[in-house]
């Protein structure tokens, strides 16, 4: 996966709210629904959510820029102590395991004579957790794997629409091993939820296989935004739409809807739709909020210009007394 500041098209050093308005922007852009006859605008939608899972939260970007993640979350491999790049200190273990020509590289004093040197230079001379001096050097603690159950469960995260958390989906996972499967994301589903696939994980001789673990996480919607099983949005209204009423088209997740404005109505002003937020246990739902945002027109309108300041010198009146 590309770079997700590439993706989203900031800046390393972008702000939470610089990143977080990239993502609703290019999300409303490329969002399947509004191309339907782009067969690619899913997987630019699908890079998107992912780049934002990565840079929009605070703690995976902080691990990304470190390092210690790479684009897709995943954990990159750091080296053991003291044995420098990445790359040399493992290749320096796998010769000096394998007793190669590379016994003596990637650890500290160029330590070399077996395995029980190796441990002792990447540990420090003390016994690493899980294993025992002995005889013969370390035993390590095998974790319960050639006397008991080992853990061949698979955790893997998936990203889904607010839509498709709500009506429920079919979706295709990819594992680690590069197999895919077809997952059916349940009606009503929530973002930390997880879904268990049984079979469907590792597999070891003599042991049934583990499980898939799913994680589900809904990605952040391009204007409705989610405030526990309610939906809120800005709806832009004109300014004669303001001042003289008028009935809107508003969004919904089911459609949209025709919403009666007032005559006289302020910015700011919030209309409930009730029941159509978020599915709720029992058949109920969610209520959905409109805050009424007034839009004026773009660039500079003489004619409008005159009006305002007849307007004014007629008209005069003090919004902000109250604030001293």
């Amino acid at each position: 996966m590309r770079d997700p500041y590439e993706v989203l098209g900031v800046q390393r050093g972008a702000s939470a709210a610089a990143i977080k308005s990239a993502y609703r922007k290019l999300a409303k852009k490329h969002h399947p629904d509004s191309n339907k006859d782009d067969p690619k605008a899913a997987d630019r939608f699908s890079e998107l959510n992912a780049a934002n899972e990565i840079i929009g939260d605070e703690d995976k970007r902080k691990q990304f820029d470190r390092g210690e993640i790479d684009a897709e979350g995943k954990a990159r491999f750091q080296g053991f102590p003291g044995g420098g790049r990445a790359g040399a200190s493992q290749r320096g273990f796998e010769h000096a395991f394998r007793g190669g020509p590379g016994a003596q590289q990637g650890f500290p004093g160029g330590a070399g004579g077996g395995f029980e040197d190796i441990l002792n230079s990447m540990f420090g001379g003390a016994s690493p957790r899980g294993a025992r001096p002995g005889a013969q050097g370390f035993e390590f603690d095998t974790g319960g794997y050639a006397g008991g159950m080992p853990d061949l469960d698979l955790n893997v995260a998936m990203t889904v629409t607010l839509e498709e958390s709500v009506k429920g989906a079919e979706k295709r996972v990819r594992l680690p091993s590069g197999k895919e499967l077809n997952v059916k994301i349940p009606a009503g589903v929530t973002s930390g939820q997880q879904i268990r696939l049984r079979g469907q994980g590792e597999s070891a001789p003599g042991h049934r296989p583990g499980d898939l673990m799913i994680t589900v996480t809904i990605a952040p919607h391009s204007f409705f935004e989610v405030d526990g099983n309610d939906l809120r949005v800005d709806l832009p209204i004109t300014l004669y739409e303001a001042v003289l009423g008028a009935k809107v088209r508003a969004p919904t997740l089911t459609g949209a809807v025709e919403l009666s404005i007032p005559k006289n109505t302020s910015s700011g002003r919030v209309f409930r739709l009730k029941g159509k937020g978020l599915p709720l246990a029992g058949g109920a739902a969610g209520d959905l909020y409109f805050t009424t945002r007034i839009m004026l027109p773009d660039g500079n309108d003489a004619e409008l210009e005159a009006l305002m300041e007849k307007w004014r010198d007629g008209h005069p009146y003090h919004p902000r007394s109250d604030l001293g």
